[in-house]
């Protein structure tokens, strides 16, 4: 049997594991976008859309509200974290610009997630109910 050289078992294991299916509950994320129904059992503003998207596999970006926002995540079977998020700065109505505080400080927060076909639910540090959000793109 031929031995591995120092670089082929290393890169042997890391195909290996892009190789195994997704665990049950593990949300299918990557190229997956999301628009904000429910924040944690308050609703959301009419004609405000607050987004989510997975552009590419540890970086998130979306819609707060009112600004647009980006940063980065890591996924561990249903468990999620969101790093700092950075995003644009414009002016916003005080009505919206309260939803996207609260949205923006629900996703630092976020702990766990669960998709149930074309509905993600995002489990929040501090809020009794999850965020529910409807998948806009597969």
């Amino acid at each position: 049997m031929p031995r591995l050289s120092w670089f082929a078992a290393p890169l042997l294991l890391s195909l290996t594991a892009c190789a195994l299916p997704a665990p049950p509950g593990a949300a299918p994320l990557v190229g997956s976008e999301w628009q904000l129904e429910d924040l944690g059992g308050r609703g959301v503003l009419d004609r405000v859309q607050a987004t989510l998207a997975f552009p590419e596999a540890g970086r998130v970006a979306g819609s707060s509200s009112c600004n647009r926002f980006f940063g980065s995540y890591t996924l561990m079977q249903d468990r999620i974290a969101l790093g700092q998020l950075g995003g644009t700065r414009m002016a916003c109505a005080p009505a919206v610009d309260e939803q996207e505080t609260r949205y923006l400080d629900a996703l630092q927060k976020a702990q766990r997630l669960e998709v149930r076909g074309r509905t993600m639910l995002m489990h929040v540090q501090g809020l009794e109910k999850p965020l529910r959000f409807t998948r806009t793109k597969p």
